[in-house]
This record gives C-alpha cells, structure tokens and sequence, in this order.
C-alpha cells in the first residue's frame, strides 16, 4: 500500500508571471508529471491550498478544471491550508 502525500498548488505545481491571479496558473507539466508517476505507483496523492482562505473566494470550480485541462491526477483536493 502506498504512502499519503500532500502537496501545495500555488508554486509547486503552477505558477504565475507578474501578479498571483489564479485564472492565470502556468502549470509546472515537469512536476505534474513526477506527482502522477506517484500516484501511478499507487500512493494516494492530496492536494492541499490555501486559495480563497483569506479572501473566502471559494476557488474550487477554477482549481478543478485546471487540474482537468492540466492532466492532474490525484484523489482529494482540499482547501483552506
């Protein structure tokens, strides 16, 4: 059984150019693609941000198709970091 890992959005697998305007994500593809072979390999991959903590913007239906159009694989999104 593989293991639990939990990664961050925002710099870790996106980034921006100039502001932080999350509609403007650049995907890392080199570190999705690491995050995918382990999730392949059976662990069971968490995402976890902080989008919309302090604004109370709910970002979920931006993150989610983003993750969709980037090719994320990963069993949990969560919010609120």
């Amino acid at each position: 059984m593989g293991k639990i890992i939990y990664v961050d959005v925002d710099e870790t697998i996106c980034y921006y150019q100039g502001e932080r305007n999350y509609n403007l994500a650049i995907p890392y593809k080199d570190r999705i693609g690491k995050i995918n072979k382990l999730y392949d390999e059976g662990n069971r991959i968490h995402y976890w941000t902080a989008r919309g903590t302090g604004s109370g913007i709910d970002w979920r239906e931006v993150t989610e198709k983003q993750f969709k159009k980037w090719g994320v694989k990963y069993h949990e999104l969560r919010f609120g970091k």
